[in-house]
C-alpha cells in the first residue's frame, strides 16, 4: 500500500486535511476507512507476532505481546471479512530490532497503539453508523492495549480525559516514519 505514494493518496481520500469539508459518510467510504485501518491492524498484528517468536520478551511484556498480537489478529479477520474481495493483499513487514530489543519493543507498541487510538477516533465522525458501531468496539480494545503498553513502559496510562483523533494523513506519516512497510 506504500508503493507509489497509495497510502498518501488513501489518506487524503479519507479527509486527510483538517481544513478540508468533512466527507460524508457512505459505504464507499467505509471500504476506504477499512482499507486503511486493516493496514495498521496488520502492521500491529506482525509486529507482536514477530517479537514473540523472536522470544527476547520477559514476564508481561511478553504476555502483553501474546494477548495483544492475538487481538491484532481478531481486528485483521474482521476487517479482512468486512472488505471481503476488496482487501487490499497483506504488505511486507521488516522491523528489525524493534521486536528483538526490550526499550525498542516498549517505544514501538507505545506508538503503534496510540496511534491505532487516534486512527480510529479521527475517522470516526467519517464512517456510516454500521462501519461507526464496529468501529467503536475496536478502538476501546486498542485504547485498552494503549494504556497497558504505556504503564508497562513507565508512562502515565491515562494522560487525558479524552484521546484525539489524528487526520488520516498524520497517521499515514506515523507509519512511514516506522519504515516498518516495505511493500504492497
Amino acid at each position: 500500500m506504500l508503493a507509489g505514494g497509495a497510502l498518501v493518496a488513501g489518506s487524503a481520500a479519507l479527509g486527510g486535511h483538517a481544513t478540508a469539508a468533512a466527507p460524508t459518510p457512505s459505504r464507499a467510504l467505509d471500504e476506504k476507512i477499512f482499507t486503511f485501518a486493516l493496514l495498521l491492524e496488520r502492521l500491529q498484528a506482525a509486529f507482536y507476532t514477530e517479537a514473540v517468536g523472536v522470544g527476547a520478551l520477559r514476564g508481561e511484556l511478553r504476555e502483553f505481546a501474546e494477548v495483544v498480537g492475538g487481538h491484532e489478529r481478531e481486528h485483521v479477520r474482521f476487517l479482512e471479512e468486512a472488505l471481503g474481495g476488496r482487501a487490499e493483499p497483506r504488505p511486507t513487514f521488516e522491523f528489525g530490532s524493534a521486536t528483538q530489543e526490550r526499550q525498542r519493543f516498549l517505544d514501538t507498541a507505545v506508538l503503534l497503539e496510540d496511534t491505532g487510538v487516534a486512527a480510529y477516533n479521527g475517522q470516526a465522525a467519517n464512517l456510516t453508523k454500521k462501519s461507526l458501531a464496529a468501529a467503536a468496539e475496536i478502538v476501546s480494545v486498542e485504547g485498552r492495549h494503549a494504556a497497558w503498553i504505556s504503564d508497562l513502559a513507565g508512562k502515565d496510562p491515562a494522560p487525558r480525559a479524552a484521546d484525539p483523533g489524528a487526520t488520516a494523513e498524520d497517521v499515514a506519516a506515523t507509519l512511514r516514519s516506522t519504515g516498518f512497510i516495505k511493500s504492497s
